[in-house]
Order: structure tokens, then sequence, then C-alpha cells
């Protein structure tokens, strides 16, 4: 009964985003997303700039601005709000100003150790974009009310977040021995290549009870015949020179390696789809926040993984000895691509089982066209009519990139769709 209860709900939001008119429109909800995904990429890596830290500073962001607009027109549950304003309240005005204060609460906060040498500068983009979102509102008592909703949403979400464990300790603790993950040293510098938001697992969650709730089942063991079986393909195919792999095959695996990563893929995708079918402002807010909070959380859940099973990558794999006789070893191996953290389980691939699941369960799964475009080959479009089709595209790239055996792919995957399952079950109800 219960399980019948949320497929019906799935297929009333599904319904609505679906059903909404056809005429491309864009709204200050996904303007304010391209606006955050734009300036949280600019962000070093360190400061928070890295693919599994932006994913969470777009949760705190599009939770805050989901907050807003559903307080004045609520449908849903909240997030965290729970104060309604006036129906007459300015949407536009209170989703730019939530996006804002969350957006130089997270550049403002970083802690002045880490270099941040565009800081003032992203603040001051972010100040003028906030100062002509309200520029073309008529001044009033609805723009004044927008204002004091978005300010609410955002004040309830840093507060939330307060002592959170970002730019924490590193989740990492150095071993040696066959299975454990060992850094790549920098060429230049002999310095092994860290991780620069080790803290990432070590945050509290949005949505999820645990930062280890859905814990995966780990890497196989070495001397176990799924072992050989990942290891030999990811050998054969992820080489940087491999005979094996297809040219399309190395076009696909470095186009997935984009910028950002998930994050502002998915963010561009649901943009894209939001505005193409005109899809308005509580919705618009509703998509957006599942997915950044289920993208966050499987961002955390993820990288907590990693450092628990802290398990080695394809070129530690094949220089070391695993006490196989049944794996042959090449100290000549190089991967395509490198990534400077564990392998188990493919961070990519969490942060694509949760906000794929997202998108899935709000357009349903029929055929709809949608294209992803990747910073690595500007101006390359992959189009795509199911989300699933990505999916499994990925779940293949990344072992032709040589940076994931099967089995990580595989178990991120999982781990993905279970905090979007969750959070299905456990937020965002409609309330009528």
């Amino acid at each position: 009964m219960q399980l019948r209860r949320i497929r019906w709900a799935l297929a009333l939001a599904a319904f609505a985003l679906l059903a909404a008119p056809a005429v491309a429109q864009a709204n200050e909800v996904t303007h304010w997303n391209q606006i955050a995904t734009d300036t949280l990429v600019a962000v070093p890596g360190p400061a928070g700039g890295a693919p599994p830290a932006l994913q969470v500073s777009m949760g705190m962001t599009q939770g805050a601005v989901y907050d807003a607009v559903n307080a004045i027109e609520p449908r849903h549950r909240p997030y965290l709000l729970g104060t309604p304003f006036a129906p007459t309240a300015s949407k536009d005005a209170a989703a730019a100003t939530a996006a804002y204060r969350m957006l130089t609460s997270v550049i403002s906060t970083v802690p002045a150790a880490i270099p941040f040498p565009n800081r003032a500068t992203l603040l001051q983009n972010v100040a003028n974009e906030y100062a002509a979102s309200l520029g073309a509102i008529p001044a009033g008592t609805s723009k004044d009310a927008g204002i004091a909703a978005g300010n609410a949403a955002a004040d309830a979400m840093i507060a939330a977040r307060q002592n959170d464990g970002r730019f924490g300790p590193s989740q990492w603790g150095q071993q040696v021995g066959a299975g454990y993950w060992q850094p790549l040293l920098d060429p230049v510098t002999a310095l092994p290549l860290l991780d620069p938001t080790p803290w990432v697992g070590g945050v509290r969650p949005f949505l999820l009870r645990s930062a280890s709730q859905f814990r995966t089942p780990g890497p196989n063991a070495l001397r176990s015949r799924a072992w050989v079986k990942d290891y030999n393909e990811t050998k054969a195919l992820g080489r940087v020179d491999s005979s094996v792999r297809t040219d399309e095959q190395t076009h696909i695996a470095i186009f997935w390696q984009s910028a950002g990563g998930p994050a502002l893929l998915w963010n561009g995708v649901a943009r894209n789809l939001a505005t193409e079918r005109g899809i308005g402002m509580g919705d618009s807010a509703l998509l957006l926040a599942k997915l950044n909070l289920s993208g966050a959380d499987a961002a955390i859940n993820c990288w907590n993984d990693k450092y628990y099973w802290d398990f080695w990558r394809p070129w530690n794999a094949t220089h070391g000895d695993d006490g196989n006789p049944k794996t042959e070893p090449d100290p000549t191996w190089t991967a395509l691509i490198t990534a400077p953290y564990p392998e188990h389980p493919s961070g990519h691939l969490c942060l694509d089982g949760a906000e794929l699941t997202t998108l899935r369960g709000l357009f349903g799964n029929r055929k709809i066209r949608f294209g992803v475009t990747s910073s690595r080959f500007p101006g390359e479009t992959r189009y795509f009519e199911r989300f699933s089709e990505p999916l499994r595209e990925i779940t293949e790239a990344r072992i032709w990139a040589g940076l994931h055996f099967r089995t990580a792919d595989e178990q991120a995957k999982d781990l993905g769709r279970n905090v979007t399952r969750y959070m299905e079950k456990h937020y965002f109800q409609r309330l009528h």
C-alpha cells in the first residue's frame, strides 16, 4: 500500500510537469540556477568548487529557493521553512533573494586559510545579478514580501548548516598493502595528488539519517572470480593506449569527464527541460530542489564510502600484487583519465544514479528528448530519449577511462538510487 501511494505521488508529480504549456519560458528559479552553477564552478577546487563539494553547495542553494517559493504557494511540504507568506508575494523576488543569499554565504564562509583569489569578483558578480533581478520587479508590498520570504528561507538553511562538517578534517588515513589506494605523485613537485575536498564524506546529510546510511557492499575480494573479471576488463579497456577501446569509446569517456561533474550536467538538463516545457516557478523549484538535495546526499554518502573502503584505483592494482595468480600485473599501465581519491564507489555514478532517478520520477519513463553538453567538448551535445540511457553509457565510460572497475560503477548507481527513493518516501509530499 505504501509503495502504491509513492508511485501515485510520483505519477502526479510527473503529470504536473509534463502537462505544462509547450511554450519555452524561463523563470527566475531557472535563471538563478544558471547563475548558481556558473558561479560555483568558478570557485577553486579546495574552496568548494570540486564536484562533490559543489553539489553540496547546490543542495543548500536550491533547497532554500524551493522553501522561498513554496512558502508563497505551499503545494508540497517545506524542506525547512514552515512559515507561510502572503500569496501575493513576488515569487521572483523570493527566488532571487534566496539564491543570492545562499551563494554569498557559501562564498563568504570559505575559510580564509584556503586560497580563493577570485572570491571578491564572484561576490560582485552575484551582487550585480541580484540587483538586475530586483530592478526588474516593480516596487511595492509584493516585492517586499517576496524578499522577506527569500531571506527567511536562506536564514533557515544557513542556520541548519552551521557546523555541518564542511571544510572539516580529511576522511583519509593512508594504509599500505594490496587493495589500498595510493595517490599519484605530481610530476613537477613529486608531492601526492590528493582530493581537494576530502571532507565531503563527513558532512551532515540533508535528507539521510547518516552519511553512511547506504553503505555499499564494497569491492570484490581480491581472490574472487568477480575481481579477476573486473580487473581484466578495465586493464584492457582503460589503458591510455588501449588497442581494444574504439575511438568513439575514447571520445565518450572524455566527454563525461566534464568540469563541475554531474551537478552541472544534470542541472543543465533539468533547467532546459523546465524552460522548454514552460514549467512554472513552483514546479521548477521543486524539480531543482529534489535534484540537488538528492545529489548532495549521494555525494556525501559516496565520499564517506570511498574513504571507508579506501580501495585502489586501476593504476594501483595493475602496478601492484593482488596475490591472485589469475591476474597479471603491468608496471607500464597508465589510465586514460585519473582522479585523486579512492576508487570504490564511482563518485560520478553515485550522483548520476540519484539525479537521473529524480528526473525520471518527475518526468516519467516515456521517451523525452534531452541533450547533455560537456565542457570537454564545447559545442557538442549528446542527445538521449530516456534517462536510463546516459546512466548506461556513463557506466561504460568510467571503465573506458581507466578510472573504475565495473563493480564500483554498479554499486554507485544503487547508492544514488537509494538516496532518491528515500527522499521520495520521506520528503516533499503534496499537501493537497
